[in-house]
């Protein structure tokens, strides 16, 4: 059985930062991409960041590009999200995903086929 599991969310700060990390297990995703997605209360579900198989190739949401970098250990198969100068509309809860067959990144969730169960991040004024 292929889960993902998120850890690492929180309250912070505006202007905080907080590092939120997703671990596999079930198989391996050493050669194909994951994501982070976002969902705040009464939104859709918004990409935030892709990387790829090898991790050499990344796309950020304009929302989050300069303030959160994603990394992932295909050693340990673990994706990462070290998210810095946090503003009170980065909260929401957020998923991490991973493509079951696909090295390349994608923007799309539909294109995602395995998802963790999200942890809650939220960000005071």
């Amino acid at each position: 059985q292929v889960q993902l599991v998120e850890s690492g969310g929180g309250l912070v700060q505006a202007g905080d930062s907080l590092s939120l990390s997703c671990a596999a297990s079930g198989r391996t995703f050493s050669r194909h991409a994951m994501a982070w997605f976002r969902q705040a209360p009464g939104k859709e579900r918004e990409f935030v960041v892709t990387i790829s198989g090898s991790g050499s190739s990344t796309y950020y949401a304009d929302s989050v590009k300069g303030r959160f970098t994603i990394s992932k250990d295909n050693a340990k198969n673990t994706v990462s999200l070290q998210m810095a100068s946090l503003k009170p509309e980065d909260t929401a809860v957020y998923y991490c995903a991973a493509r079951a067959t696909y090295p390349a990144i994608s923007t799309r969730g539909e294109e995602y086929d395995y998802w963790g169960q999200g942890t809650q991040v939220t960000v005071s004024s």
